[in-house]
């Protein structure tokens, strides 16, 4: 088994990564395989194991048969090989030799892969040399073979999806001038027989978010006035998309994207040492979306990568929070430019604590700027420095620490925390590792409020302060 992309070793007298139990365990694709990882994690069963300086592990796992699984794994990609006969990615034999280096560095003695470690490894670095090499021939031309015929039919489900906009549009007017409050009583039929129009439009996006609407009605007090503003977002998307010829070329693209049209990334590739920010999974129907946070040490910039998975299975792509790789990402078009497609990694390097935060105080800005780029923005990322989780009368939120100490004066320096984060384990890490003093925290700022994704422990400092992969604690 492998997952996700190739790559070169971490350079010569290059720190490598090593991972600790919490960032082996966010690997896990469920709860049976963590389980099951979680027991083979011990030095009894396992033997044969080694490590190199590339980071790489491996090792002989004792199974029910008379022959050991033959287990290694990469932290390039990262990536795993195991002779077991499991579907998932990792596996718990993966899982348990990387808790087994996290929890017990003595049982791996620094060596040469043994013979069949060897030739997967190599065949890797094979693989990803002829990749990032076009002049030997691995090299691939992105693009369609037949650009006359791809450019046709990107017209005609252009044209598609502007009959199901304005269709939508004329829905939208009949709707506002019937009462919202009529809805109540169309139960959620209409909304859904509206939603397969777009469907219908190949607008996927335009789908989704009339499906948001039918959630909001009857959903409490006040749903009106969330309707209503749920109503002239998709509006104004409607417009934009009819109305895109008009459009600066990067809001463009951002509408191409929110009605559901794919686009390719481009651009130039960025080489950076990128911070693991945060990894969480969000399902939708049958499909499981997983949105992994990124943070170049030397660029600033901030990005986002996506993946999903299918069928009941976990999306591929999973990185260890924490975690520093180098690597390439090229980004897709669009306001803000977030979203990125992660290329070929040359290696992994030891964490070097959070990355640079903003006051508390300054994110609502933040993301208003952002929203400037992308109108139908839910959050933004930001990281936010010397804050404390505090209680509220509506819940928690998070105040900057250098306010004034009397609690009524931190209404303009506190942020409150949103609905999704108040029901989640992680507020109880967050609060515990506060201790009710100030911590550096990541998480996503919109109109609901902070939702806080990761934390670094007080002591640690910012941009080389010396932290480890460890001092990181996973909020979701």
């Amino acid at each position: 088994m492998q997952l996700s992309h190739g790559g070169e070793p971490s350079p010569a007298g290059a720190p490598v990564a090593r991972w600790s139990v919490e960032q082996v365990l966010a690997l896990a694709p469920d709860t049976a395989s963590r389980k099951a990882g979680t027991r083979l994690g011990a030095a009894g069963p396992w033997s044969g194991t080694g490590c190199d300086a590339t980071g790489a592990v491996w090792g002989l796992c004792k199974g029910s048969g008379s022959t050991p699984y033959r287990t290694v794994v990469d932290p390039t990609g990262p990536a795993y090989q195991c002779s077991c006969p499991s579907r998932k990615f990792p596996c718990k034999h993966a899982l348990g030799l990387l808790l087994l280096r996290a929890s017990d560095d003595a049982a791996f003695r620094s060596a040469e892969p043994a013979d069949w470690a060897e030739e997967w490894l190599a065949g890797r670095r094979a693989r990803a040399a002829r990749t990032s090499s076009p002049a030997a021939g691995g090299g691939s031309v992105r693009g369609p073979a037949d650009p006359a015929a791809a450019r046709k039919r990107a017209e005609r489900r252009a044209e598609r999806v502007t009959g199901g906009a304005q269709e939508l549009e004329q829905r939208l007017a009949d709707l506002l001038r019937g009462g919202l409050a009529a809805t109540d009583r169309s139960g959620y039929g209409l909304w859904e027989e509206t939603a397969a129009r777009m469907v219908d439009a190949q607008a996927p996006g335009l789908a989704a978010r009339v499906r948001e609407l039918g959630a909001i009605t009857g959903s409490g007090p006040g749903w009106p006035v969330r309707l209503l503003e749920e109503c002239g977002l998709l509006h104004l998307l409607d417009a934009a998309w009819l109305g895109r010829d008009r459009l600066p070329d990067p809001l463009a693209a951002t509408v191409r994207t929110r009605v559901g049209l794919h686009l390719s990334a481009e651009g130039p590739p960025v080489r950076d040492h990128w911070l693991v920010l945060a990894q969480y999974d969000i399902p939708d129907g049958k499909i499981v979306a997983r949105r992994i946070w990124l943070y170049g040490r030397g660029s600033g910039r901030t990005a986002l990568l996506l993946s999903f998975g299918a069928a009941g299975r976990p999306p591929a792509q999973a990185l260890p929070v924490g975690a520093t790789i180098d690597a390439e990402l090229t980004p897709y078009p669009g306001g803000g430019q977030l979203r990125a497609e992660l290329g070929e990694q040359f290696g992994a390097t030891a964490a070097a604590g959070p990355p640079p935060g903003i006051a508390a105080a300054a994110a609502p800005a933040v993301y208003g700027n952002a929203l400037r780029d992308d109108p139908w923005l839910d959050a933004w990322p930001v990281t936010l420095r010397d804050v404390i989780p505090v209680p509220s009368k509506d819940g928690w939120q998070v105040a900057d620490a250098h306010a004034d100490a009397h609690p009524g004066a931190r209404t303009g320096s506190a942020l409150p925390l949103a609905p999704a984060a108040l029901s989640r384990p992680g507020l109880w890490k967050l609060v515990a590792l506060s201790g009710g003093g100030p911590v550096t925290v990541f998480g996503e700022i919109g109109h609901r409020g902070f939702d806080p994704f990761a934390a670094w422990d007080p002591g640690e400092g910012v941009e080389g302060g010396g932290a480890t992969g460890g001092s990181v604690v996973r909020l979701v």
